[in-house]
């Protein structure tokens, strides 16, 4: 009987593969990091052929690791971050490294693009804000500053394209994955005309468009036999990682809030169309091609807790090292003798530019209302508040287009902090879950999966797979204090904006 099914999901930091049963029970699990490049300013690149190698890693690791008979194994379905571009020539080889969402260099075409009446036009039939993090803005900026490598490009694609290619020989992109580009137009289902005009580039030069339940076939036969995998297993082209995580939470019924803070962070609903923002504020991705996830991305997640610790808490960064303790825990622990609020203290959590709510990628990180009595363990939690503050700005966006949600299913790294769940609770007045299996998107990989093998019969029996789900229940006593300090928060965030862009010039300028 085939009834395993492998989700795999190639992240910012780590790849990681989770074996599961048609049940959503786990039989095994692999996981493993690889570098970011960031050489100069506002770079944030991949090697593609590390990430490659990874995914062979974790594959073959997997299979072995859980002693699964490999005849039982149905599939291998995929979740993969958003954004990331790579130019190769007409001979398939890589003319850059995968410049990721993360990469800030196409600042300056953004920003002209945002500011005309074409951005706007663009965003409402692609979906995807006008901002560095997009492949739409990335060849812009490749076209202006090294047009050479533009001439020589045969294919624009992204990680998960490359990794397919490797594989199966094959350029094939998934509608969710298309749908984050900048280059897609959501209404259509296609390649956008107008957009590619403005490119200059071709039909040709993007890959196959195909649904996410889509089956690729013909593994080549030396990546089989390194991962003890049989030659004809069907590999699902599968969606993106945010779109995936909606469904490994399941939040599809668009009355549920899905929450997610990793390295950076996300809020997102699902609706059955296309829907976009008068002021281009949210993205809009395709989960399938009935169901549409919109909400807002933030770069600022857990990266703001590890400065907190590695910044402001290293001896007891050292001191946890020795004692085989968890960092983090040491770090929740002291800020949870902070009262609600932090006695004033904010902090605007923009370390690394800011994508929702502001869509600016020269945003910076700041403390306000600092006073002699505020100490470490007041920053550690005004540091915490101030990212889920972000986040719920941008829930309120979302709350212009459609309904509030009714409830909230958080997930991610976070999720292991007893105080950053309550926090979530607090902040957004709501009850929030929080599921037994936080590898969200390599569960709605393994769904979308299981729906193309004929496992289950649809993606809506994600309900039964996600385990347990821990309640948090908000403190009704820190209302008062959230409530006056959430617009503050927003206010100071405006206020600071007008600076931001002087700011980072003068970092570009005088930083090395």
């Amino acid at each position: 009987m085939k009834d395993y099914v492998i989700g795999v999901d190639i992240g910012t930091t780590s790849t990681k593969a989770v074996l599961y049963d048609k049940k959503g029970n786990v039989k095994g699990y692999a996981n493993k990091e690889y570098p970011l490049y960031q050489e100069i300013p506002d770079m944030a690149e991949q090697d593609p052929d590390e990430i490659f190698e990874t995914v062979i890693d974790v594959l073959t690791a997997v299979v072995r690791k859980s002693g699964a008979d490999v005849a039982r194994i149905a599939g291998v379905s995929f979740s993969s971050a958003m954004h990331s571009l790579i130019l190769l020539d007409e001979e398939n080889q890589l003319l850059t490294r995968c410049i990721t969402w993360a990469d800030n260099r196409a600042y300056h075409q953004a920003e002209e693009l945002k500011n005309s009446d074409t951005g706007l036009a663009i965003y409402h039939r692609t979906g995807t804000p006008i901002h560095p993090m997009s492949p739409l803005s990335k060849i812009l900026w490749l076209k202006e500053e090294h047009p050479d490598l533009i001439q020589q490009t045969a294919h624009f694609i992204g990680i998960k394209e490359y990794v397919f290619y490797k594989l199966f020989g094959q350029f094939k992109v998934d509608f969710s994955i298309a749908s984050a580009t900048g280059l897609f137009n959501i209404h259509e289902l296609g390649w956008d005309e107008e957009v590619l005009a403005l490119l200059d580039i071709s039909n040709e030069q993007l890959s196959e468009l195909v649904e996410t339940d889509h089956q690729v076939m013909g593994l080549k036969q030396s990546y089989a036999e390194v991962m003890g995998l049989p030659i004809d297993t069907p590999f699902i082209v599968g969606a993106s990682d945010g779109c995936l995580s909606n469904l490994g939470v399941d939040a599809i019924d668009g009355k549920t809030l899905a929450l997610t803070i990793g390295t950076s962070g996300a809020v997102r609903m699902v609706t059955d169309k296309p829907v976009t923002d008068p002021q281009g504020r949210t993205f809009c991705y395709a989960l399938t091609k009935d169901k549409w996830v919109i909400g807002g991305p933030v770069n600022n997640g857990g990266i703001v807790f590890r400065w907190v610790r590695d910044q402001l808490f290293a001896p007891e960064k050292i001191t946890a090292e020795q004692m085989q303790v968890d960092s983090y825990e040491i770090l929740t622990q002291i800020a949870e003798k902070i009262p609600a609020g932090s006695d004033g203290l904010l902090f605007h959590p923009f370390l690394g530019g800011e994508r929702a709510p502001l869509w600016d990628a020269n945003a910076k990180g700041s403390f306000i209302g600092l006073t002699t009595r505020h100490t470490r363990a007041h920053m550690v939690r005004a540091s915490l508040e101030g990212i889920v503050f972000n986040l719920y700005s941008v829930m309120l966006i979302l709350e212009e287009l459609v309904e509030r949600p009714e409830r909230i299913h958080a997930t991610g790294g976070f999720a292991r902090s007893a105080l950053w769940r309550q926090l979530l609770a607090d902040i957004f007045e709501q009850e929030v879950s929080i599921p037994e299996s936080y590898e969200s998107s390599c569960l709605g990989a393994a769904v979308i999966g299981m729906e193309s093998l004929g496992l289950i019969e649809s993606i809506e029996e994600v309900s039964s797979m996600i385990g347990v789900t821990n309640q948090h229940i908000p403190n009704e006593a820190h209302f008062p204090v959230y409530r006056e300090l959430l617009p503050i928060f927003i206010r100071t965030t405006r206020l600071l904006q007008s600076e931001f862009q002087a700011i980072a010039d003068f970092q570009r300028k005088y930083t090395h």
